[in-house]
């Protein structure tokens, strides 16, 4: 289990440095902030990326959701119960597998059709939520039972 909290912990870390290049002002893995926005973001018609507040906002849930699996084995410090921690690791995994779903969508594929996020989606970031949301209720089940 403590390579899997590991894992999960570094992928978040990934996304939430991520975010917080964007939130700088990056525009990879576009070449400016039109085509970073169609390939990470993807809604009809967008033009910038969002705000540095808005980027920085996910940057920080994104930190904080690196502490769950880390906190579940035991390697981060915290005063809440083993139980609580495994619950609310159930709920971060329905964010992850609700957001990994909606991607295949067709809803979801009406609200974000730029290409090349739209591609981008379905081959990478959906099946990355499902592996993340996947990865917490593995987590949060062993937390139940230890």
């Amino acid at each position: 289990m403590t390579a899997l909290a590991f894992a999960l912990a570094f992928m978040l870390y990934l996304l939430a440095s991520m975010h917080a290049y964007w939130g700088l002002g990056g525009v990879w893995p576009g070449t400016d902030q039109a085509s970073c926005a169609r390939a990470v973001v993807g809604a009809r018609g967008i033009k910038t990326m969002p705000t540095p507040f808005a980027c920085f906002a996910v940057t920080a849930c994104l930190i904080l959701a690196t502490l769950w699996p880390l906190a579940l084995v035991g390697i981060f410090a915290t005063p809440f119960p083993r139980a609580g921690l495994a619950a609310s690791a159930l709920m971060v995994a329905l964010v992850f597998v609700g957001r990994g779903i909606a991607g295949f969508t067709p809803a979801w594929r009406r609200l974000s059709p730029e290409m090349p996020f739209a591609r981008l989606d379905r081959q990478y970031y959906s099946p990355l939520c499902l592996i993340i949301g996947t990865g917490f209720v593995i987590l949060a089940i062993n937390g139940f039972q230890s």
